[in-house]
């Protein structure tokens, strides 16, 4: 028998480029794909596939990180597909699809695919690639997972004439889901002591310190996700006097979809609270509506105006906050591999982390014993499925099981590592 050569196309993309950036000939814009719909009924103004995916993304608008992700999937799946096969999108067909999961294991050619490791480049830079390195089994099934959702969408529209992935899923019963993505315990305290550990000799290195245990006391006690961090105000703390005489304080902020809701600040986060802002040789509380940003950059000095006023800072990025969490998982990972090689899965585990696993952590240590409804309120679900994983209380209730379960004790930790 003769072996088959595969038929090379004759145009591919030369090279990754954002999706923004796209310009493509008509014959891998999807203008012509063989998965178009011909039925004369689509719902869009889409002509070629780039279009098509911006109406899809256009949708998450509102919710910068579910746009974040989506955009980050589909342009990962359309960039392959024109580079790789030579296929527009709306040209794939199950098996193309089956490869492409394949290929999120291990994307080569690396220097094609994979950014330079230690860089985080914008989008616009020429070093600019869509991968940091091969997807892990999990974050695979969430990428086919998202591109399902898109291709189901451009059926429903009338763009597609059917879904490719619809042939590769089979509903079943499945265990209950269970979060991979959390620090177990022992791990959770080696990060604290790399924390306490920090050097502060200097001004700066002070400052820096002082931020990266209020940043990871925020993460750790209340839950947020990080476009949480960048996008509320200290004015967003209050405090209130329940029935009992008791002040309680909470943090209200915007959250996921521009939804509001209310954060226990229990008296362990207020003491890192006031510790933090007097570190910023601010007041030891904000005052309503305090327009200061939840974490300043290390540089800042209150700059003093009429009347008192102060000329605040801008907020740090979702990017700046995130390479701060994962510095700080790095150089615990470094330590936990210089004391042997049986703390190896822990620094694995740690390089692999975000600031997404604290919260998880938090639910985690919150599911184990308090009421799914507080838990649930406190961390901003639509619902209490989504809470299980790891229904409306009584907010004075839930501010006290918060307060009573679910506690960071930085001057306790006793991390092995350190002891060694």
């Amino acid at each position: 028998m003769s072996a088959i050569v595969p038929v090379q196309p004759a145009l591919r993309l030369a090279a990754p480029v954002p999706l923004e950036a796209l310009v493509l000939a008509d014959e891998l814009s999807g203008l012509h794909g063989t998965n178009r719909s011909r039925a004369g009924r689509c719902q869009l103004a889409a002509t070629t596939d780039r279009e098509a995916v911006l109406a899809w993304l256009h949708r998450y608008a509102d919710s910068p990180n579910t746009l974040a992700n989506a955009r980050k999937e589909a342009e990962r799946l359309m960039l392959w597909s024109l580079a790789e096969l030579g296929k527009p999108l709306s040209s794939l067909t199950n098996e193309d699809l089956q490869l492409y999961q394949h290929f999120l294991s291990d994307p080569q050619p690396q220097e094609r695919w994979v950014m330079a490791p230690g860089r985080k480049l914008p989008r616009q830079h020429p070093g600019w690639r869509p991968f940091a390195g091969p997807l892990s089994p999990a974050s695979q099934r969430q990428a086919m997972l998202v591109l399902n959702s898109l291709l189901t969408w451009l059926v429903e529209a009338g763009y597609l004439a059917g879904n490719p992935l619809a042939l590769s899923r089979r509903r079943r019963r499945h265990a209950a889901p269970q979060v991979e993505r959390f620090l177990p315990d022992d791990v959770w305290a080696e990060v604290r002591a790399t924390i306490v550990a920090m050097p502060r000799s200097t001004t700066r290195e002070a400052a820096a310190a002082a931020r990266a245990r209020w940043l990871f006391s925020l993460f750790y006690l209340c839950g947020l996700r990080i476009s949480e961090v960048s996008g509320n105000t200290m004015g967003g703390f209050f405090s209130r006097i329940d029935k009992t005489g008791e002040t309680r304080w909470w943090l209200e902020l915007t959250g996921k979809g521009d939804k509001m809701r209310l954060v226990p600040a229990t008296a362990e986060l207020m003491v890192e609270l006031t510790n933090y802002r007097r570190a910023l040789d601010l007041p030891a509380l904000p005052q309503p509506g305090e327009p200061a940003p939840l974490l300043f950059p290390v540089c800042w000095q209150a700059v003093p105006r009429a009347r008192g006023a102060v000329s605040w800072p801008a907020p740090l990025t979702r990017s700046a906050i995130h390479g701060l969490v994962k510095d700080v998982f790095a150089q615990t990972a470094a330590r936990l591999r210089a004391v042997g090689a049986d703390r190896e899965a822990q620094a694995v585990r740690l390089e692999a982390a975000s600031s997404h696993w604290l919260r998880h952590t938090m639910g985690s240590r919150l599911a184990d014993g308090v009421d799914l409804r507080h838990v649930r309120d406190t961390l901003g679900h639509a619902s209490i499925a989504t809470t299980s994983i790891y229904l409306h209380g009584e907010d004075d209730a839930r501010h006290a099981a918060v307060s009573a379960a679910h506690r960071l004790d930085w001057d306790l930790a006793q991390p092995q590592a350190m002891q060694s």
